[in-house]
C-alpha cells in the first residue's frame, strides 16, 4: 500500500466509502412483484395511566329533538372549534390524575388507569347511562406522543391522532432514515411498568411486520442508529485537504529538487 501513488489511495477510500443499493432500501427481502405473503401482527392494547389525555363526548337527544353533547354544554367540554390546535386538545381534554381517576361534570369521578381505550369507553358508557338517558359515549387518547431521534431528517416528538401507529409511519413522520442512519439497526425505547423495555428491528427485514415494537405505544422513543462510517464521511473533506496538500509538497519539493540539480 505504501508504493502506490496517493491518488490511487484516494480513490480507494472513496470507493470504500460507498453505500450500495441494497443498504439503502426497506424490506429489502419481500417476494417480488406480483408475489404474496401474509404476516401475523398483533395489535398491542395500550393501558391508561396517569399523566394521560382523553376527548370524551357524551350526545344525547333532548326532548326537543335536538342531539348536544352534555359535557360540552357544562362549559367544560371541548368545542368543536377548538380542535383546531394541539393545546386546546389538552386544555379541553380530561387528564388523568395520579391517582389513575378522571373527573367528569355530573358524572364524578371515575377509575380509568389500567384500562384499555375501549374499555374506559364501556364504563363510561355505563356511568354515562345512570345519568343521562340513551346517552352515547365517545373515547380517544388525546396523549398519544411519541419520539423519533438519531438519524432521521427531522427528529422531534410528534404527536399521532390516530389509535395506532408503525414503525415504518414513525420513521415517514419524521423524514426517514437520512444517508448516515443504519436501516438494519433501529432501537424502541418503551417505558412499561416498573422500567424501561428496549426492541432492536430491522427495517430491511420483513420479520419487522410481525415484531411486538412494530406497532407503537404513547411515549415510545425510536432512536435510529448511524452508520460506522459516518465520522469518516464527515472527515473526508479533511483527509482530502490533507492529502492533496501532502501530494503538493511533495510534487513541488520534487521540482525544486530537479531544478537545482
Amino acid at each position: 500500500m505504501k508504493h502506490l501513488p496517493p491518488i490511487l489511495i484516494l480513490v480507494i477510500i472513496l470507493t470504500a466509502s460507498c453505500t450500495s443499493q441494497q443498504k439503502l432500501a426497506y424490506l429489502n427481502n419481500l417476494p417480488e412483484t406480483g408475489g404474496e405473503e401474509s404476516f401475523t401482527m398483533e395489535i398491542p392494547d395500550y393501558k391508561l395511566q396517569p399523566r394521560d389525555v382523553l376527548y370524551i363526548t357524551v350526545k344525547a337527544m333532548t326532548p326537543d329533538g335536538r342531539i348536544i353533547d352534555f359535557l360540552m354544554s357544562t362549559g367544560t367540554g371541548m368545542p368543536s372549534s377548538s380542535m383546531q390546535g394541539d393545546a386546546s386538545g389538552y386544555l379541553y381534554g380530561y387528564d388523568v390524575n395520579s391517582e389513575g381517576n378522571i373527573v367528569l361534570p355530573v358524572v364524578g369521578e371515575i377509575k380509568v388507569s389500567g384500562l384499555t381505550l375501549e374499555e374506559t369507553r364501556k364504563l363510561l358508557q355505563l356511568k354515562a347511562e345512570q345519568v343521562f338517558k340513551d346517552a352515547t359515549v365517545e373515547c380517544k387518547l388525546l396523549s398519544f406522543k411519541f419520539t423519533v431521534i438519531g438519524e432521521v431528517r427531522s427528529p422531534g416528538s410528534y404527536i399521532n391522532y390516530n389509535n395506532y401507529l408503525t414503525v415504518l409511519e414513525a420513521v415517514g413522520r419524521a423524514g426517514g432514515v437520512s444517508d448516515f442512519g443504519r436501516r438494519d439497526k433501529l432501537l424502541v425505547v418503551r417505558p412499561v411498568a416498573g422500567g424501561t423495555k428496549t426492541f432492536t428491528l430491522n427495517l430491511q427485514d420483513k420479520a419487522i411486520l410481525s415484531s411486538e415494537a412494530y406497532f407503537l405505544l404513547p411515549n415510545d422513543v425510536v432512536i435510529v442508529e448511524p452508520e460506522s462510517k459516518k465520522i469518516f464521511n464527515l472527515n473526508l473533506p479533511t483527509f482530502s485537504f490533507i492529502l492533496t496538500s501532502v501530494t503538493s509538497a511533495i510534487t513541488t519539493t520534487l521540482l525544486l529538487i530537479n531544478y537545482f540539480k
